[in-house]
């Protein structure tokens, strides 16, 4: 999954401020714990602090009893990358767009593989949803595979 690919670029800021080790992996487990603690925010700088909360907020607020390590914030992750694909950026506007709003580095070329297996993750879903005859699912992954591929 994409989410296993992102990596924070100030996670060496963020090992100071928690006081012990972490992995730079945005979405590993102890990043996601240590992000979900109660630790001084207000010790990093404007702009980093800005794009941890903005993290925070988009993929850490989930309602499940085992969040943050319940798989919510990968797939709100891979949801936000097609999302931002959907509304015309490509795979390195995307990587781009992730740096500035979340502090998150992700190759643009994992970029484009995603975006790829999730077009043929979709045309199985049609194909399947077609022998069911099921022709609103199908139309649907339809219109998401055009979108994604433009």
């Amino acid at each position: 999954m994409i989410a296993d690919r992102a990596r924070f670029r100030n996670a060496k800021k963020l090992e100071r401020l928690a006081g012990y080790r972490l992995s730079e992996l945005a979405f590993s487990g102890t990043m996601l714990e240590t992000l979900s603690s109660h630790i001084n925010y207000d010790a990093l700088d404007y702009g980093v602090r800005e794009q941890i909360l903005a993290f925070f907020n988009e993929f850490l607020r989930c309602d499940c009893r085992e969040a943050p390590l319940c798989g919510c914030p990968e797939k709100k992750f891979a949801r936000k990358v097609i999302e931002l694909r959907e509304n015309g950026l490509d795979h390195r506007q995307i990587a781009v767009f992730l740096l500035d709003e979340y502090g998150i580095e992700v190759f643009p070329t994992d970029l484009l593989s995603f975006l790829e297996e999730s077009v043929h993750v979709l045309e199985a879903i049609s194909d399947v949803a077609r022998l069911q005859g099921k022709e609103d699912l199908a139309k649907k992954t339809d219109d998401h595979i055009h979108l994604i591929e433009r």
